[in-house]
């Protein structure tokens, strides 16, 4: 028997007409989009960003973030029940996602809760300036090494996102950045991408909005969720709501290990799993094959993505 690891994107994966199609082709989908809109209460309302830009306000940090979340529900409703899943994990805002998809808040729950994220870690931004920059081609220790270097003279540089083996993302003061970055090449990197953010996200730049978003998180019931969901922060399964809610805090500042969330993941899974992306893009599809060769993998976006696999499901 198949069995599934669902797995949820995050900021970056947005564009302007993101699930347009499946609201389209599908009431159950374009139900989910009307009750978030519904739910945030914002105007414009948040599906008509997501249709029809501008795509500087969509990607807005408050608004990419329920963007993301609200594609990706939309999509889990009208696959879950083809779906066995044995685990799920999501990049940042995506571990949002996840819980949404395990019954641990709702969708409209999840959504005010990452609007608000998104929010607080802007405010965080202008408290610090700080900003990101992906290192290509260098193992993460080595990267993690000249962050530690370039961080010695009070500014913050760390390795925030652990997405492949050789893909780091670094994240802090923005001189500790470059300088971070300038070793990285003499390292041998093969690129250093500096990134269009509003900050310095998880990084201990964001501690100004842990604490308010530990707020938001106790005002939301988490229930224990349907499988384990692997928490970035720690690399770790999460099978109770206050650990959720607890680890879902710490990943504002802590790096998000996606390297050994996914590991975590295909330990959990047979010969015959399947890593299904649910939402936007198709970016961690390809980090995962990274990350464990062999891997199977499909990504469901649009509505021609969801009605293939519903066929062959069928």
């Amino acid at each position: 028997m198949v069995s599934h690891v669902l797995i949820f994107p995050g900021q970056g994966a947005q564009k302007v007409g993101m699930g347009s199609d499946i609201a389209r082709e599908f009431p159950e989908a374009a139900e989910v989009f009307a009750s978030i809109d519904e739910a945030l209460g914002v105007s414009p309302a948040l599906s008509e960003i997501m249709w029809k830009g501008p795509q500087d306000e969509l990607t807005l940090t408050h608004n990419a973030q329920p963007a993301i979340l609200a594609h990706s529900a939309a999509v889990h409703v009208l696959v879950g029940a083809k779906l066995t899943p044995v685990a799920a994990a999501g990049h940042s805002l995506g571990e949002y996602s996840a819980y949404v998809a395990a019954g641990s808040i709702s969708a409209q729950d999840g959504a005010r809760l990452v609007r608000r994220r998104g929010e607080l870690m802007l405010e965080a931004g202008q408290i610090r300036s700080g900003t990101m920059a992906a290192v290509l081609g260098l193992a993460t220790e080595a990267v993690e090494t000249a962050c530690a270097e370039a961080g010695r003279n009070g500014s913050v540089a760390v390795a925030a996102n652990l997405n492949t083996q050789d893909q780091t993302v670094i994240s802090g003061d923005p001189d500790a950045v470059a300088a971070a970055g300038e070793a990285c090449k003499a390292a041998g990197a093969k690129r250093v991408v500096p990134l269009e953010v509003s900050g310095a996200f998880h990084s201990p730049l964001m501690q100004p909005a842990k604490a308010g978003l530990e707020k938001e998180l106790r005002r939301v019931e988490f229930s224990n969720p349907a499988f384990p969901v692997v928490a970035n922060a720690r690399a770790e399964l999460v099978r109770d709501g206050g650990t959720a809610k607890r680890l879902l805090a710490e990943q504002l500042v802590d790096p998000v290990r996606w390297v050994g969330c996914v590991q975590q993941c295909a330990e959990l899974a047979g010969a015959d799993t399947v890593f299904v992306e649910l939402g936007p893009g198709k970016v961690l599809a390809g980090l995962i094959k990274r990350i464990v060769p062999g891997a199977k993998v499909v990504s469901l976006g649009t509505a021609e993505d969801v009605a293939a696999f519903m066929a062959a499901k069928a």
